[in-house]
């Protein structure tokens, strides 16, 4: 009798990690989500720099702000992952001679590894006229800001969610200052109740504010993500 080469019926294959010496439970863990992780698997395959890149690929799939031609600010770019998207959708390359060319400018405040179609910039946004600099790299207003940082875990949930959303406020007050009318806000955020004067604060300088949380998003986790698109403008500044 022929043997099974076609896969059905069989078990899915998981990598199980054994414990080591000097390596906690937690961090056994990880390492064995992360091997079994199949977004993992696919920025491995597709050469991001990791799975990250998939949330703004999916944020993007439904909301459409990375359109060719767009100019985008990617706040706290490391590693790299929604910059490389970026490229891709905005065509910051130029390789599509029948769409219009965008541009690329990602800033942290360590230093990046080089990526192809993109401006890097080590700066930490929160400086003195660090939004006139970056209006001045981009040679004009910004389409797009995003924002995947985080702020470092204390291992406080509470805390942990007000660090967050106190980082992505101050994102959002600097694309204010650098994005065009008709403009696009993508963050971050933190489920956890204190994002409410967040939420507050942006619809009064966008037309339709969003809370999603894309499928490469891990069901464990708290993280969502805000889109806010149809900037106002800064005459809308009034509160």
């Amino acid at each position: 009798m022929a043997k099974n080469t076609s896969g059905r019926g069989q078990r899915d294959l998981k990598v199980k990690v054994k414990s080591a010496r000097g390596r906690t439970n937690s961090s056994t863990r990880w390492l064995q989500r992360q091997l079994n992780d199949p977004y993992v698997k696919r920025a491995t395959a597709e050469g991001y720099r990791g799975r990250a890149a998939f949330k703004i690929l999916e944020l993007d799939e439904k909301y459409r702000f990375l359109v060719p031609g767009a100019r985008v600010v990617d706040l706290g770019c490391a590693p790299g992952g929604w910059c490389q998207i970026a490229v891709k959708r905005t065509n910051a390359l130029g390789d599509r001679s029948d769409k219009a060319k965008g541009f690329i400018l990602g800033i942290d405040i360590q230093e990046v590894d080089p990526i192809a179609g993109v401006d890097l910039y080590q700066l930490d946004f929160l400086e003195d006229d660090a939004d006139l600099k970056v209006k001045e790299w981009l040679g004009g207003e910004a389409d797009v800001v995003m924002s995947d940082m985080a702020a470092s875990a204390s291992g406080h949930k509470q805390t942990d969610h007000l660090r967050i959303i106190a980082l992505c406020e101050a994102a959002a007050y600097f694309a204010f200052d650098v994005l065009t009318v008709g403009g696009t806000f993508v963050a971050k955020v933190l489920a956890g109740g204190a994002e409410g004067e967040l939420q507050k604060l942006l619809k009064l300088r966008f037309e339709k504010v969003a809370n999603v949380k894309p499928p490469a998003s891990r069901a464990d986790s708290s993280e969502k993500f805000v889109v806010a698109t149809g900037f106002r403008g800064p005459e809308s500044s009034s509160d």
